[in-house]
């Protein structure tokens, strides 16, 4: 399998050439970048002409772009807008679905294959009339993404409204042509990885990994939680194509050299 990282692992820091050579330094040549805008800033084109010159220089391809959560540099503490496209308010779903679209234009500097995109917010309960809210904005976002040579995936999260069962019954009820990233802890969290991933397992096209022990979503190497990595990792090789395996881990757990230890991880679900 081909691995790599989110940028999530750094995403108090504002994104510059030294992170990216740490990652690149690991081994892990697929890149995705979380847009949060203290991280990297998609309103200013001096940093995305920086980071796009980075993966010129190196030759490297970024494979995907994780849309903002929030509007503002600090995850909304500042007043800034939680994102979400299933709001039944049109203002504030509007102003969600202009936010993404300012970060999906960075493709004209900095190109990336695919936008990782939630249905709804954390913790969201299921309301069949969220679907319709939602299915308007990313009709729209999914046209505005393909002139730019970008595929929206859609993630289970943590919610009724995004898990994946639900995400199975949008995608059928819309009949949106769209993929999803799979994300291993969040289906930990909702029932079980091997039940979430048969439900979707046909429309994967990447695949989060990180682990937990089933109470919160701690974003834990592989191993430190609660997951049968090894049916989990049987699973993910029986499915039809190769797409890659991202890890997606919180930099807040302050864990001492973490791209360090990941070399050992991959050599044991490599081993698998």
């Amino acid at each position: 399998m081909n691995y790599g990282l989110s940028t999530s692992l750094f995403a108090e820091e504002r994104l510059n050439s030294h992170i990216l050579d740490k990652i690149l330094a690991a081994g892990l040549r697929e890149f995705e970048i979380i847009a949060a805008r203290q991280h990297l800033d998609y309103h200013d084109s001096n940093q995305v002409r920086d980071v796009q010159q980075w993966f010129g220089d190196h030759g490297a391809s970024l494979h995907s772009l994780h849309a903002p959560l929030y509007t503002d540099f600090n995850w909304g503490r500042s007043g800034g807008l939680l994102i979400s496209l299933a709001y039944l308010e049109r203002r504030p779903r509007i102003a969600s679905m202009d936010e993404i679209k300012r970060a999906i234009e960075i493709a004209d500097l900095l190109p990336f294959r695919h936008l990782i995109l939630h249905l709804g917010l954390p913790n969201e309960e299921y309301d069949l009339s969220k679907f319709d809210a939602a299915f308007t904005s990313i009709e729209h976002l999914n046209l505005f993404a393909k002139e730019r040579g970008v595929q929206i995936l859609l993630e289970n999260i943590p919610s009724a409204l995004s898990s994946p069962e639900h995400i199975q019954l949008f995608l059928n009820y819309t009949r949106l042509d769209l993929k999803v990233c799979f994300d291993t802890g969040h289906a930990h969290l909702a029932g079980g990885v091997q039940p979430a991933f048969q439900t979707l397992r046909d429309r994967i096209a990447t695949v989060h990994i990180h682990d937990n022990h089933g109470e919160k979503d701690q974003h834990l190497l592989p191993f430190e939680g609660t997951i049968d990595w090894v049916q989990t990792f049987r699973d993910l090789r029986s499915a039809d194509g190769q797409f890659p395996v991202l890890f997606e881990l919180n930099g807040e757990q302050n864990e001492p050299n973490v791209l360090g230890r990941l070399h050992d991880v991959i050599v044991r679900l490599e081993a698998i």
